[in-house]
């Protein structure tokens, strides 16, 4: 399969697999699969794994771009993430009040000799990466069908 141009990610079936999908992008082409327990063959990430890498490794890349930009001695960060189902009565900040709503947890582990004040701005720039605000603004997502030869009237 050709690469798309930069900004576009294509998604095919691999066709060796139930669920398993090709994701493909300008330079990069990897696999996506369900876990074992609901009928995939687990030969790559799930779709939800890869939503919690992409807000993660965003968080991390941000991190390190404002630490080397304001010489903070940022040594590492890990982040840790997880997806899960929440009712809506239980989220005091949430504007959704009934039915059920999805949770990301991000935990942030800062490493590096840093001081209290260096450890908050980390974690004030940590909700600044372009993921995290994408995930949090209102978000459209146009659906159209493609390819689909045109019948004769």
């Amino acid at each position: 399969m050709d690469h798309p141009e930069p900004g576009t990610v294509i998604v095919t079936e691999s066709g060796d697999g139930k669920y398993t999908q090709q994701v493909t992008t300008a330079a990069h082409t990897l696999r996506v699969d369900e876990p074992a327990s609901v009928g995939g063959d687990d030969t790559g990430p799930n779709p939800y794994e890869l939503l919690l890498a992409a807000l993660g490794s965003c968080t991390a890349i941000t991190l390190r771009m404002y630490a080397d930009r304001k010489g903070i001695p940022l040594r590492k960060a890990t982040i840790r993430l997880r997806h899960d189902r929440i009712h809506a009565e239980d989220c005091a900040s949430c504007e959704t009040e009934r039915g059920m709503l999805s949770r990301i947890t991000r935990e942030i582990e800062l490493e590096g000799e840093l001081d209290e004040e260096q450890r908050a701005k980390l974690m004030l720039i940590a909700d600044k990466c372009p993921v995290h605000r994408t995930l949090t603004s209102e978000l459209v997502v146009d659906t159209v069908e493609t390819g689909r030869a045109t019948q004769p009237s």
